[in-house]
């Protein structure tokens, strides 16, 4: 029984196989006629289509060939036109090259069969930046310029004198206690922000510059005990326009009083105020930074002739430490109203502008002289005494000469020497400009001063060096009850200083520098000064002296000024 089941099983499963074998084959002959009617309906497609493409190429044959466009040369690109030397911006990095002229654009043309877009390169690492830090908007360029400080500042007396040394206050032994107090500090308010912008505009070349430090009257009581809350000053702000052989600036720049380095120009590089850390520089050197407009004319690349009309100030002491003068009775009023105490600010009338004239040559990069002159007038009004409703009218001069010689490769002398009538505001402030007699008139102060050095590269090492001396002349008058006024007098207060004195000496270590990246240098500076009165009381000293240290470090903005292109 079961054989028979077996058996009948394996019949039925050799027929289900023999008709799916018939199926499998019909199936396939199908297929395989219709995979033929496909191919033969292509077949005839292609045909039509190389019909057509054969009409198209010759219906384009039997077309005239288009004239071909007549191409423009492409214009000339504008004459650049660049500024003279790396001394135009205050960083210490060398001038950029110029940047490369925009090519014109490429003409294109129809393409029958464009090319396929090539595969774009893989992008490349980050190697840093390719310029150094400068803007261009348009045709203008927009430099920033300045450093960050900090300085470590050591006296062994306590002058007052903050970052600065207070030349005319150094206290003598007998002032207690300042005289047996050191100070220290650290400040960071000698650093220097600002931006210069440089353009060409119809052949004018200019340029704006501004610069401001953190040296500033603040009005914090707490600004050393929680707060460091320096305030900005401004130091330069001015807008200097040149075409050809003349040149025109306004704004507040160093007076060109203060010897250049190089021609008068009146950028920070190209101006001599030493490379000590001292924020008021160097004792014996002329100096101011004030408002005013100059006219300079360049006969050559070797030689400049400029004129300045700059802020006045009649001056009676009181800046910077250094003494006033003693008023008779009948003009006590004058100090803070007609005279400059330093009381008050923007307060004192003037009868006319500060004028300037100065000469400049460079025959060689390795020689710079110049020779300059100035003229100063004074006016009081007497409201008591013998000439009540009188006024008294006074002009005084000044003149210098300076220079810097390279004498060998990377050594370098220099010398600033000036005497005035009625200058003494010009030798920072060390000195008043004049006195008044008993009977309300004018008076003089014959005053000068000098600086002498050198500074020298040697390495990464600047290494410098200067020794400067102001002098105040003795300048006495009878009051109408008798006594004695003026400055320097016998019984005079011992701040009425004859000469003050100064030797100094330091270095500035670069230690890396990179015209992308900026510069980092430490700057170290020793000073001894020394001052001497007129009139020296019995038992009492005869001079006062400190000894100062300053050490610095100091990281300088990259940059430099752009190449403008003329238009």
């Amino acid at each position: 029984m079961i054989t028979e089941r077996l058996w009948r099983a394996a019949k039925l499963a050799g027929l289900i196989f023999v008709l799916a074998g018939v199926s499998l084959a019909q199936t396939a002959s199908d297929d395989v006629a219709q995979l033929k009617a496909q191919v033969a309906q292509l077949q005839k497609q292609l045909e039509l289509l190389s019909q057509k493409l054969e009409q198209v190429v010759e219906a384009r044959k039997a077309e005239p060939a288009p004239q071909a466009q007549a191409m423009k040369p492409a214009p000339a690109p504008p004459e650049a036109r660049t500024y003279p030397s790396k001394s135009l911006t205050a960083s210490t990095t060398p001038v950029a090259a110029p940047l490369p002229a925009a090519a014109p654009p490429a003409v294109s043309s129809p393409v029958a069969n464009p090319p396929l877009p090539k595969t774009a390169a893989p992008p490349q690492p980050y190697t840093g930046h390719t310029s150094p830090l400068q803007i261009l908007l348009g045709d203008i360029g927009i430099t920033p310029v300045g450093f960050m400080d900090l300085t470590a500042d050591w006296k062994d007396k306590n002058a007052g004198g903050s970052l600065g040394t207070n030349f005319g206050n150094i206290p003598y032994n007998n002032t207690l206690p300042q005289a047996k107090l050191s100070e220290f500090r650290f400040s960071p308010q000698n650093s220097r922000l600002g931006f210069r912008v440089d353009g060409v505009y119809k052949g004018f070349r200019f340029i704006g510059y501004n610069e401001f430090d953190f040296l500033g009257q603040s009005g914090a009581t707490n600004i050393s005990v929680t707060n460091g809350a320096f305030v900005p000053r401004i130091r330069l702000y001015w807008v200097d326009v040149r075409k050809d052989k003349w040149e025109f600036l306004a704004g507040q720049s160093w007076s060109m009083m203060t010897p250049n380095r190089k021609g008068i120009s009146p950028l920070p590089g190209d101006i001599f105020y030493s490379q000590v850390m001292d924020v008021n520089y160097l004792i014996g050197l002329p100096w101011d930074r004030q408002p005013g407009v100059r006219f300079v004319y360049h006969p050559s690349d070797k030689v400049a002739v400029g004129f300045a009309a700059e802020n006045p100030e009649q001056y009676m002491g009181g800046s910077a430490g250094s003494s006033t003068i003693t008023l008779p009775a009948c003009c006590t009023g004058f100090a803070g109203v007609q005279l400059d105490n330093q009381t008050t600010q923007q307060a004192i009338p003037n009868l006319t502008p500060d004028f300037i004239a100065k000469v400049a040559f460079d025959p060689t990069s390795r020689v710079h002289f110049e020779i300059n002159g100035l003229e100063r007038n004074f006016k009081v009004y007497n409201t008591a005494g013998v000439n009540v409703g009188k006024y008294s009218t006074v002009a005084g001069g000044a003149g210098a000469i300076n220079g810097n010689f390279e004498i060998v490769k990377n050594f370098r002398l220099i010398s600033n020497n000036y005497w005035s009538d009625g200058g003494g505001r010009y030798l920072f402030g060390q000195v008043p400009d004049l006195i008044i007699r008993g009977d309300g008139t004018i008076s003089l102060i014959h005053a000068g001063g000098f600086n002498d050095g050198f500074e020298a590269t040697a390495g990464k090492f600047l290494i410098f060096g200067y020794y400067g001396a102001s002098y105040a002349r003795r300048n006495v008058a009878i009051d109408t009850n008798g006594s004695l006024v003026g400055y320097g007098y016998r019984g005079a207060p011992n701040s009425q200083n004859k000469t003050i004195q100064e030797v100094t000496f330091g270095y500035n270590q670069t230690i890396w520098k990179d015209a992308k990246y900026g510069a980092m240098n430490i700057i170290t500076q020793y000073e001894y000064a020394m001052r001497n009165p007129w009139y020296i009381a019995p038992n009492t000293p005869k001079s006062a002296h400190d000894n100062t240290i300053y050490v610095d470090v100091r990281y300088t903005l990259p940059g430099s000024a752009p190449t403008i292109v003329a238009k």
